[in-house]
């Protein structure tokens, strides 16, 4: 049962569990995409890489994670996902932290052009 599901610019997340301190998100990324560089201020992350190759920043650091690999996230540390090759990057993303709402965001860059500022209130996270 997924809980929640949104179509972004870059491809698609879906919430597959939540509780209290945690949600669990599968994350596509389609070839040639990347998210936004952002930082959290209440959630760390941990993205699982399931298929494909992730091309991940965290604090100014590359990390390149292949399949059954994993890329840790501490809170308010800044990073993106990137998919540099053909076929679709998945990630299932962990969140931990105290509050894991969509609008504990704040994008630093943007490559749709979305706000670069917090996002507190609106559900256009990720």
């Amino acid at each position: 049962m997924v809980l929640d599901r949104e179509e972004r610019p870059w491809g698609s997340w879906e919430v597959l569990d939540e509780g209290v301190g945690y949600k669990v998100k599968r994350i596509v990324v389609h070839p040639g995409c990347r998210l936004s560089y952002q930082t959290h201020e209440h959630r760390a992350e941990i993205w699982n890489v399931v298929a494909g190759r992730a091309t991940c920043i965290v604090e100014g650091m590359t990390v390149i994670a292949e399949p059954g690999e994993a890329v840790q996230v501490a809170i308010g540390e800044k990073h993106r996902i990137t998919n540099m090759d053909t076929e679709d990057l998945i990630i299932i993303e962990v969140q931990l932290g105290a509050y894991c709402g969509e609008d504990d965001i704040c994008r630093l860059d943007d490559d749709y052009g979305r706000a670069a500022e917090s996002v507190a209130g609106s559900s256009s996270a990720t």
